[in-house]
């Protein structure tokens, strides 16, 4: 109990002390992170009933996270980018979207793919350019 306790205050913490760049960072884990959840449960036997639960949990969680990045998204500083980023973002909801209603693997494992290949471009960009995802002065994203 203690070790789950200390686990959430040390999350919390991260999360308060992050950068705009390294909070997206973490929706795009938590993203990926519920994918992986869903595929687990997709796994399981198909008598055990509490599979379907989980898969639809996770794979709405999924595509609530992926919704907020969409939100976040900057058609002012970048509108060829933002533009490119919000279709991304619609087709991996739709295809969440068949996955858990058609209760299909497949797009799941698609949108997860293509999902980390973002998240590593993401990494590699707040890498390599420590000021990218920081606020300017009008508090808007630095890309």
């Amino acid at each position: 109990m203690v070790a789950k306790d200390c686990a959430r205050a040390y999350r919390a913490n991260s999360i308060l002390t992050a950068s705009p760049g390294q909070l997206v960072l973490l929706l795009y884990d938590g993203a990926l992170n519920a994918l992986a959840l869903a595929r687990e449960a997709f796994e399981r036997p198909p008598e055990d009933l509490q599979r379907y639960e989980v898969i639809n949990r996770q794979l709405n969680k999924a595509r609530k996270i992926i919704a907020e990045l969409q939100g976040t998204l900057d058609f002012n500083a970048s509108s060829e980018f933002a533009e490119a980023m919000h279709r991304l973002y619609d087709y991996y909801n739709r295809r969440l979207l068949e996955a858990n209603l058609k209760k299909q693997v497949e797009p799941l494992i698609e949108v997860a793919h293509l999902l980390g290949e973002v998240r590593d471009a993401w990494a590699e960009m707040l890498r390599t350019q420590p000021m990218a995802g920081a606020r300017s002065d009008s508090g808007c994203l630095v890309a």
